[in-house]
């Protein structure tokens, strides 16, 4: 006979049932589904065939169930903030300053003039896509005219323009 996982009783088995029953997310969900059936008797072979979680997941559980009780069951990275900014407020609203006036080679702000603006402000590299990454934030766009063709002659193309054939509206 199988020996059963030891499950501590943090909970009642009828409390981790309607708690199992009451889970939005569903990972919370499977962690009480599993302690629940872990807690009715069942054993751990049929509770990773029930579940369909391995048998290594099942005892990391049950492991963080008994010592820290409930408030380990469900998806923890719903609780992981991130990685704070690479600017703080000051630091963008420098930025938004400095985007107002034209860059030191007088051309238009671009993702890797912002991005090298960003490493002398914060005396490390950065890279070009972050600094796309902040014009975007803060709403700005480059606004570059298309090309023109050295050798175009400006009275054909505008002959080209008045005898081109319009677009019927439907």
């Amino acid at each position: 006979m199988p020996r059963r996982l030891q499950i501590a009783e943090h909970l009642s088995v009828p409390e981790l049932r309607d708690r199992y029953r009451q889970a939005t997310d569903g990972i919370e969900r499977s962690h009480y589904q599993m302690i629940w059936l872990l807690a009715q008797g069942r054993t751990s072979k049929e509770v990773c065939e029930l579940t369909d979680y391995s048998r290594d997941r099942l005892y990391k559980l049950v492991r963080q169930y008994n010592q820290h009780g409930p408030a380990v069951l469900g998806d923890q990275r719903h609780h992981n903030r991130g990685k704070p900014p690479m600017l703080n407020d000051v630091e963008q609203a420098q930025l938004l300053q400095a985007l107002q006036e034209a860059p030191l080679d007088g051309d238009l702000w671009d993702g890797p003039k912002v991005a090298q603006w960003m490493s002398e402000l914060l005396g490390r590299p950065v890279y070009p896509q972050r600094g796309w990454e902040y014009l975007k934030a803060l709403e700005m766009r480059r606004c570059r005219p298309r090309p023109c063709h050295t050798q175009s002659d400006p009275d054909e193309q505008a002959a080209w323009q008045k005898n081109s054939p319009k677009k019927s509206k439907r």
